[in-house]
């Protein structure tokens, strides 16, 4: 146990709801003790272990259980049954103006939150001057909270819990209320304090989980549905969302015949470059993969997947910095009267890089195409320069609009392809600049 930071064991919250208020006196009153209500599982049968150190991301849709769970660690609930074991300090952001009193000013609030977390009046007082420059709310600290706006609420919230010293952090979605200088100010927080303590944090955006956490958990319906990579865990969820309001995916298993000619030769650019620096971006591009993991409808069915130069001649090689084509080809299984196909490359952790789709491009000349025909998009772009690493490349074909669409076929990691050296000099890629200029002025 000298390695965990929380357990948690057999652990159920059971709700009684009843149709009628009336039904809660007669239970109570009944000499048989009848039943009135019956009984809902906030959580049921929840077991699981995180170790210090870990940073796991809590995923599920609402209702799942999530905040459930997180109050039940902070102590804020006691479970039904089952146990909770927690080693270490912990403080908790949960939902909007949890532990706030309406009434009290911002200052009155840092030490009336600061003492029910367990600070004395005197290490408040040392930490005051830095907890208002991270909040950073003006004089708004002077007036009472309930004039707040939830942004001002998630910031003093905040940066109370970041000065206060904590073994286990536990964040709830209330972040995502923040501007994003506020937003980015407390992913550093989270990053450095993620070097030594234990972080629980609960998401809908799937990008945070598997960018920030070691280790993903999906509830669904109170239970534990499926945990381990944050990558994995993640895709996993999204299927499920599609399949969720779709209904059952059909193409997961379905690998069709591609249509392109699979002897032309593979071209290596690097044949049509001067090796003279060993900081130039060399990418390897490996085969499209027919047997990745995929889900939809399968009214349209992606068949190949494959990067070309100008010349459409295929690459097993590309150079950071250079023109390429992405090209996509989809067999149509049923009419389709507003396709849409789009990519975007993930980096080793699934995070998404960049992408784009067709949907803009053909607005108001939608490409309607019959069943038995084959759908081919190209998209031309500029390869940004990669850090050493390995990537991804998810492809999809839906049906509709941006905003309401079927989606048929979503492939993941359809093509890998590794950097090798890179001339990155910050961030997770590079953008090949236009001009860079450096001129020394003297003053008239």
């Amino acid at each position: 146990m000298s390695d965990i930071a929380i357990k948690v064991q057999d652990l159920s919250k059971v709700y009684n709801l009843y149709d009628d208020p009336v039904d809660r006196l007669k239970e109570s009153l009944h000499p048989f003790r009848k039943k009135y209500h019956r009984d809902f599982y906030a959580l049921n049968d929840v077991t699981l272990e995180i170790k210090k150190g870990e940073t796991v991301g809590i995923i599920g849709r609402n209702g799942s259980g999530k905040s459930t769970l997180l109050k039940v660690l902070t102590g804020v609930l006691t479970p039904t049954v089952g146990q909770v074991i927690v080693q270490g300090k912990v403080l908790a952001l949960l939902e909007l103006g949890a532990g706030f009193n309406p009434e009290l000013s911002g200052i009155e609030n840092i030490y009336f939150n600061g003492i029910l977390m367990g600070a004395t009046r005197e290490e408040i007082d040392g930490k005051l001057k830095d907890i208002l420059s991270f909040a950073d709310i003006g004089d708004f600290v002077y007036q009472s909270v309930k004039s707040y706006s939830s942004g001002m609420y998630v910031r003093l919230a905040f940066a109370i819990i970041a000065h206060l010293d904590a073994d286990i952090l536990v964040i709830d979605e209330a972040l995502a209320v923040g501007d994003a200088f506020f937003t980015q100010k407390c992913m550093r927080y989270l990053r450095n304090f993620m070097k030594t303590g234990t972080v629980i944090f609960v998401s809908h955006d799937t990008h945070s989980v598997r960018s920030l956490c070691t280790r993903a958990i999906w509830l669904e319906a109170g239970k534990i549905l499926d945990q381990g990579s944050p990558k994995e865990v993640c895709e996993s969820y999204l299927e499920a969302f599609y399949e969720q309001q779709q209904g059952k995916s059909t193409t997961t298993k379905i690998k069709a015949k591609s249509s392109s000619d699979t002897t032309v030769v593979i071209k290596d650019q690097r044949q049509e470059f001067i090796n003279s620096s060993t900081l130039r971006n060399d990418i390897q591009i490996f085969d499209f993969d027919q047997e990745a993991p995929s889900f939809g409808q399968g009214a349209a069915q992606i068949t190949d997947v494959k990067f070309l130069n100008n010349n459409g001649d295929p690459l097993a090689w590309i150079v950071g910095g250079e023109e390429v084509i992405l090209k996509v080809e989809v067999l149509v299984n049923q009419v389709l009267d507003s396709p849409i196909i789009g990519f975007f490359i993930k980096d080793k952790l699934g995070q998404g890089l960049f992408g784009d789709n067709t949907f803009l491009s053909y607005l108001d000349t939608p490409v309607c195409c019959a069943s038995g025909q084959y759908l081919k998009a190209k998209f031309s772009f500029q390869m940004p320069r990669l850090a050493a690493g390995d990537y991804s490349i998810t492809v999809a074909i839906a049906n509709g609009t941006q905003m309401d669409h079927i989606q048929h076929h979503w492939v993941h990691d359809a093509i890998f392809f590794k950097s090798e050296s890179t001339s990155v000099a910050a961030g997770l890629i590079g953008i090949p600049m236009h001009k860079i200029t450096l001129e020394a002025e003297t003053d008239n």
